[in-house]
């Protein structure tokens, strides 16, 4: 009980600190509201639904420039990246993907699984008629991301994971003891949090939200390692966390390293340097981490990078 309550707390405190952020929200009765502190940002120029291995993905796209596929965390969707997502699109074209079950996104009969989300997001991309796009995800969508990469190379110019890890060994392992407890029986308890609210404002079906956590659950519960995958990485990576993340510092520097970064000193020239990048960011949390500024500004110069196409 005593695990479930801290889950509880925890959930709400990551929406009570994302709710601040998010862009205007129109709900299915067509009305809208606003945060009153949201930063302006271009608007959605195209929306619709791309139907991919028996899920109807919603996207939005906002912006102009090269295009980035922006992923977000569990339980979110892309509107709640806020600042993040105002300032990239203030630069490139923003594709914005709702996934399985999130935001106006079906849940849909399949089970929830990052692997089969790469192959999804690849397919999106190429009927959105793009051959490559950057890649940013965050938490959850950092998972999917990496997928993407790692399962189509080829459509993936320049990588960003935000709060995310290569296995689940890299939690804390209170937070795979909290982790194992996400399941339908805390729908309840959460109806009147803002993580249900914004849920139930845009989702073609809020009854699902249920089902929605028992699938969140079972994902949470499997482990996995995909080191493998990570050492053959041959785009330039970056790997954004807070120092106060709900992953261990050892995984961090551990990914870094996998991708060949933090195995000696750079040299006078940075003739060793990696091109891949790690930025761990004072004052930070996981649960900030995907609407935070500060990482929006991270994130773009890394896409800028001298050898970015």
């Amino acid at each position: 009980m005593m695990i479930r309550n801290t889950l509880l707390a925890t959930l709400l405190s990551a929406m009570v600190a994302v709710a601040s952020f998010p862009l205007s929200v129109q709900a299915r009765d067509g009305t809208r509201a606003t945060a009153p502190d949201a930063q302006p940002a271009p608007q959605v120029t195209k929306r619709g639904y791309v139907a991919v291995n028996g899920v109807n993905y919603h996207y939005q796209i906002r912006g102009k420039g090269k295009p980035v596929l922006l992923l977000h965390g569990g339980l979110l969707h892309t509107e709640l990246f806020g600042p993040t997502l105002a300032m990239l699109a203030r630069n490139h074209q923003v594709i914005g993907v709702d996934l399985q079950g999130h935001g106006r996104t079906a849940l849909g009969e399949r089970a929830i699984d990052p692997v089969d989300m790469g192959d999804d997001m690849a397919t999106i991309v190429k009927q959105l008629g793009h051959e490559q796009v950057d890649v940013v995800g965050y938490s959850f969508g950092g998972a999917v991301a990496l997928r993407v990469a790692a399962q189509h190379p080829q459509r993936v110019r320049r990588l960003v994971l935000i709060s995310a890890g290569y296995a689940q060994n890299g939690f804390y392992p209170e937070m795979l003891a909290m982790q194992a407890q996400v399941d339908a029986t805390m729908a309840d308890a959460m109806k009147d949090s803002p993580m249900y609210t914004s849920y139930a404002a845009i989702a073609p079906r809020p009854q699902d939200f249920p089902r929605l956590l028992d699938q969140m659950g079972a994902y949470m519960r499997k482990a996995y390692d995909w080191s493998e995958d990570v050492k053959k990485l041959a785009m330039p990576v970056m790997l954004i966390y807070g120092d106060s993340d709900m992953f261990r510092p050892e995984h961090e520097v551990a990914f870094y390293q996998l991708l060949g970064g933090g195995l000696k000193d750079a040299g006078w020239a940075r003739e060793h340097m990696s091109r891949n990048r790690l930025a761990i960011l004072p004052d930070l949390t996981h649960y900030e981490a995907g609407a935070s500024p500060r990482v929006a500004a991270t994130v773009l110069t890394f896409l800028r990078g001298k050898d970015a196409r």
